[in-house]
């Protein structure tokens, strides 16, 4: 049946037979519009929300259509991603779908070496899976050769400009054969996206997937919930809503990696298997995050959005902003990571009351409510921690665990305590082991706190204002040291983990940048890059001041001074000669 269903759209039996082995039934939405499309050499241009099965539309009729049958000496098809995880992901599925058909596929990417990367390519391959960054080198070093891609598709587009990308992607088109197959796909279409389709695609077939509507009655499969709490109770909301909701896994989200690793610290003293998934690891560490994951040896991950880009865990239940996301693009796309392939999944937002007003454009763009819920008090927790102990408990007694070698303990102390109390005794022990915090403490109720009666906290120094709602940062490092604006943009966005739509106008001197970014998170943007580095260089970050208050750099002033009084010294001992 699922054969058949697949090769009435044009496949191939052999890829048809693979889809049936891997277990696919039937055609999704945007693989029925796009596979016959792809089959006749149209170009597509496709939306639809992450998890629809964008990858097998797009590889199967490229692989029918350019790969079976052919030599693999220079790739025939060349798919871009924003991230590395994402790379792996979309060459893993490929593979599989391929597998009994003589397909090569490869993974460029960057933290994996490139000696490996450049022998996969000598040996000859039909698809190349990569991310725009290490594509770029390896097609200036002469070892990627697109001479004969036939076609190109553009993964995830609105990521990858969202991740400052866009003038790598413009330079690997540049070096693509004019004569070639484009497809473009995103979860979202905004004004950037069209401007580039309309430049790179010809006449392309559209394709929209229209987000499921829940009938009448029934909930969404994506529960949305939010926790309005004061700053200095968030860490400890989160413990009791995560000890509440007991996810199978969930993924916490943070600004920066600062966060990140404070608040994997912070659930791990709560008792819970936390990984953290930021800039800040190597591939090897990533790959090893990943790999416990999804053999459901962690509990939560917490994580920046662009380290967490890419990322498909099938029994992933629970996403959580910890605080609210720059932008409702940002939170379409975490919350798409749970209740995928018709699974019921919860998302959660934990703001501040400052915040509460940024949650109305969110229900906006979503045309969803999101139910603003009471912080499970502690007395709510303890309950919800014995009923786990009760199912536990309950589950080995019903089992076929051996219980022989702990009786003796229970009929001595029998002996000396009535037996209920021993029993009462060993729950209390295991229940107070397993769950080790302190939450008597009060988290005060912030619902229904107008934020019109907080004044605005002023940053220690009064920031230059710029372009409204926006904000001037000096940032310690210039076009000496080869700085460039996507370098800036893609700092920002991967250390402080914001879009790059909240990034304005960027000046570039000589030893310093001035860089616009939105008022609201410009305090993060500076407390991630100030321990992060940019061109290999840790840079001052502040606000700007005004050029007449600017006076030395701040990074270089002890060496300019020592400078000024070498040439001082010199001066002297000049007069002196003379």
């Amino acid at each position: 049946m699922s054969e058949n269903l697949f090769m009435k759209l044009g496949l191939d039996e052999k890829l048809a037979s693979a889809l049936s082995r891997l277990g696919f039934e039937e055609p999704t939405p945007i693989q029925t519009h796009s596979i016959p499309a792809l089959l006749e050499g149209r170009d597509v241009l496709g939306q639809a929300a992450t998890g629809t099965g964008k990858t097998a539309a797009f590889s199967l009729p490229l692989i029918q259509r350019y790969c079976l049958n052919s030599e693999s000496k220079n790739p025939k098809v060349l798919i871009l991603t924003p991230t590395r995880e994402l790379c792996i992901q979309v060459s893993e599925a490929i593979l599989s779908y391929s597998r009994d058909s003589g397909v090569y596929v490869t993974p460029i990417y960057g933290g994996q070496d490139y000696s490996r990367q450049i022998k996969a390519l000598n040996r000859g391959v039909h698809i190349v899976v990569a991310t725009p960054g290490r594509a770029l080198d390896h097609i200036r070093r002469g070892t990627l050769r697109l001479q004969d891609i036939q076609a190109v598709v553009l993964d995830e587009a609105d990521e990858m400009l969202d991740m400052g990308f866009a003038e790598d992607l413009d330079a690997i088109l540049s070096t693509l054969p004019e004569e070639r197959q484009t497809a473009l796909f995103s979860a979202t279409l905004p004004a950037r996206i069209t401007k580039m389709a309309e430049n790179q695609l010809n006449n392309p077939y559209r394709i929209l997937i229209p987000k499921e509507k829940v009938p009448e009655g029934e909930q969404p499969k994506v529960r949305q919930s939010a926790y309005i709490v004061g700053r200095n109770h968030r860490v400890a909301a989160l413990g009791r809503i995560l000890d509440i909701e007991s996810p199978r896994l969930a993924i916490v989200f943070a600004r920066t990696r600062n966060e990140v690793d404070e608040l994997a610290e912070s659930l791990r003293g709560r008792g819970y298997s936390v990984e953290p998934l930021h800039g800040g690891l190597d591939q090897a560490q990533r790959d090893r995050v990943m790999k416990r994951a999804r053999a459901e040896q962690v509990d939560v991950i917490v994580a920046t959005d662009v380290a967490a880009r890419g990322i498909d865990i099938e029994h992933l239940t629970h996403v959580i902003n910890y605080g609210i996301p720059a932008t409702t693009e940002t939170y379409v796309h975490r919350i798409g990571r749970t209740g995928r392939a018709g699974r019921e999944g919860t998302a959660i937002t934990i703001l501040e009351p400052r915040e509460s007003r940024l949650l109305k454009n969110i229900e906006r763009m979503t045309k969803q409510k999101i139910q603003i819920l009471s912080v499970p008090t502690a007395t709510d927790v303890h309950a919800k921690r014995l009923d786990l102990t009760r199912a536990s408990v309950h589950e080995i007694l019903v089992g076929e665990n051996d219980l022989g070698r702990y009786r003796s303990i229970v009929e001595t102390l029998s002996n000396d305590f009535d037996v209920l109390d021993v029993a009462a005794a060993a729950v209390k022990l295991a229940n107070e082991n397993n769950w080790k915090d302190s939450y008597d403490v009060e988290i005060p109720s912030q619902i229904g706190v107008k934020e019109e009666g907080r004044k605005p906290r002023k940053p220690s120094k009064s920031p230059r204002r710029t372009s409204e709602g926006m904000v001037r940062l000096f940032i310690g490092t210039g076009r000496d040291s080869g700085i460039r604006p996507q370098d800036l943009v893609g700092a920002i966005a991967n250390e402080a983990g914001v879009s790059s739509k909240l990034i304005g106008s960027i000046d570039i001197a000589d030893r310093y940048s001035l860089v616009e970014v939105d008022e609201e998170i410009a305090q993060n943007v500076i407390f991630a890059l100030r321990s992060a580095y940019i061109k290999g260089k840790q840079c001052v970050v502040r606000y700007d001041r005004p050029p007449e208050e600017r006076g030395f750099l701040d990074a270089e002033e002890p060496v300019v001074r020592k400078r000024a009084k070498r040439t001082a010294d010199k001066d002297k001992k000049k007069g002196k000669s003379k």
